[in-house]
């Protein structure tokens, strides 16, 4: 795992130049429809057929440089559907109704979000439980039930908020999104018709379907109809 220290560095050099370059995206070369955007692809999670936005350029393979921390480069309508999984708990807490009604402006009528983060609730009733076979040894190895759910809550200092299926909700409803459902990982979508197929779902690995360790959330933008 790179350190905090560098990764911080790495950001205030690039900030920006990533801004910049999410800009340039956003008023010279983003369509005005169809676009099916995945946030944070990271090294091994490509999408092809989507818009793979990362910060990452060394190691990741992406199709557009841009930091989340920056507003989102797409302009109002182009994006049918966000996908994210496993990245906005790397956001400060305070930035994430932002990045809601950035998705939210996007998107086009009757378009979608489908978002996985680490399950917050899930992890306090293992935590309760005292199941530690339920918690990985990642990032650090902890004996303790009290350090195995730190590990989970914040992986050394990575993550800056956590999320359950109630703040989600909140979120997306704050800014205006319907039809909120939260789906098994890798098993349920109702979203197909908007792109998110076995492909997408092959990347929401879960080991505990009955008790996951990733929430998902879907919603849509109301429909319009004029």
């Amino acid at each position: 795992m790179i350190p905090r220290a560098l990764k911080s560095f790495y950001y205030f050099l690039l900030q920006y130049p990533m801004h910049f370059n999410g800009w340039l995206y956003k008023t010279i070369k983003c369509p005005t429809s169809g676009l099916k955007v995945h946030l944070g692809p990271g090294q091994q999670n490509y999408l092809p057929g989507w818009v793979n936005l990362d910060a990452n350029f060394l190691t990741s393979k992406i199709d557009l440089w841009a930091d989340l921390n920056s507003p989102l480069p797409f302009r109002d309508g182009s994006v049918d559907i966000f996908y994210s999984h496993h990245v906005l708990e790397h956001l400060p807490d305070s930035l994430l109704q932002k990045k809601f009604e950035e998705m939210f402006k996007a998107l086009r009528s009757g378009g979608g979000i489908r978002i996985g983060v680490p399950h917050l609730g899930n992890a306090c009733r293992k935590y309760l439980e005292k199941d530690f076979a339920w918690f990985s040894e990642f990032p650090e190895r902890r004996d303790s039930i009290g350090g195995r759910l730190t590990n989970f809550i914040f992986c050394a200092g990575e993550h800056l908020t956590a999320l359950d299926e109630s703040y989600l909700a909140e979120l997306a409803t704050k800014v205006g999104f319907v039809d909120i459902n939260f789906c098994i990982p890798s098993k349920e979508t109702n979203f197909s018709e908007l792109g998110i197929d076995s492909k997408v779902l092959h990347l929401e690995p879960e080991s505990d379907l009955y008790c996951p360790h990733t929430v998902i959330l879907e919603a849509r933008k109301p429909q319009h109809n004029f």
